[in-house]
């Protein structure tokens, strides 16, 4: 019996952020892959994050999982990638490196879909994302989603070193600098 009463040992840390408008699904995918269950929640006010220890490729890793995806049946989710949210991830990102997937969530309505994967599938590729359907209802994809993200940056090594190359922002201090919007190249 182990009476130690410390969080567990883990070799990696991963910080994952999952952004995108409100109501698409973020917290229900959060807790759907950390606790294998749902709720149709209240969109957040504020930050939540929760943490999830797997284990991969003989690794313990903490997944440290913020709560700040598109939603297939809302066309302006995903019209907002490219205006809004990619521009955020360029940015702040701190690791040039750094592993970007867009998620398509809510394909338990199909019915009401008004996104085609077609449409996801070729947005990844433009801005360079992995890419995958889920449903945090149905689980359909939600313990996919997440693992293939980890096996990426697991197969990226200056994502695994110690202080990463990337440099380190505090975006609560610095002002964003003024840039060309048409250059950005994120999703």
């Amino acid at each position: 019996m182990d009476l130690s009463s410390g969080p567990p040992e883990f070799d990696y840390l991963f910080k994952l952020l999952m952004i995108g408008d409100s109501g698409v699904g973020k917290s229900s995918l959060l807790l759907s892959f950390t606790t294998e269950a749902f709720e149709d929640l209240s969109p957040t006010i504020g930050v939540d994050f929760k943490v999830k220890y797997v284990t991969m490729e003989g690794k313990t890793l903490k997944l440290a999982i913020w709560d700040t995806v598109y939603d297939v049946t809302r066309r302006d989710t995903f019209t907002n990638l490219s205006d809004i949210w990619a521009k955020e991830i360029d940015l702040y990102s701190t690791n040039p490196d750094c592993i970007k997937m867009l998620v398509g969530n809510k394909v338990d309505k199909e019915g009401d879909r008004a996104v085609t994967k077609k449409e996801g599938i070729d947005f990844a590729r433009e801005y360079g994302c992995l890419f995958i359907e889920c449903s945090a209802k149905t689980r359909v994809n939600v313990q996919q989603c997440f693992e293939e993200l980890v096996l990426k940056i697991l197969d990226t090594p200056s994502l695994l070193a110690d202080g990463s190359k990337g440099v380190r922002k505090n975006i609560f201090k610095e002002r964003p600098p003024q840039s060309d919007a048409s250059t950005s190249s994120c999703c």
